[in-house]
């Protein structure tokens, strides 16, 4: 089993979304990879050092999974009803 590999969730160890969860949608090479986290979901690429990897994998191509994954529709929804309070 590779851990890197596109597909695999892990948990962001450092910066501004550090202990979230995250999935490698793309790999550069062995060092740097590209992930969507729950705070960002926008891809942007990171080094492997800032991530710990899990034993579970998505279909990177179902974006339904990735979100259910990553808790993404549910943080949508929040926003969406926080807007209508207004």
């Amino acid at each position: 089993m590779a851990l890197i590999e596109t597909g695999r969730v892990c948990i962001k160890k450092s910066g501004r979304d550090a202990g979230d969860k995250a999935v490698i949608t793309k790999i550069f090479d062995k060092n740097f990879v590209e992930i969507m986290t729950h705070t960002r979901p926008k891809a942007r690429k990171i080094n492997v050092k800032h991530l710990e990897f899990l034993n579970e994998k998505v279909d990177v191509n179902n974006t339904a999974e990735i979100n259910t994954t990553l808790e993404i529709a549910e943080k949508q929804q929040h926003v969406q009803e926080a807007k209508k309070k207004k």
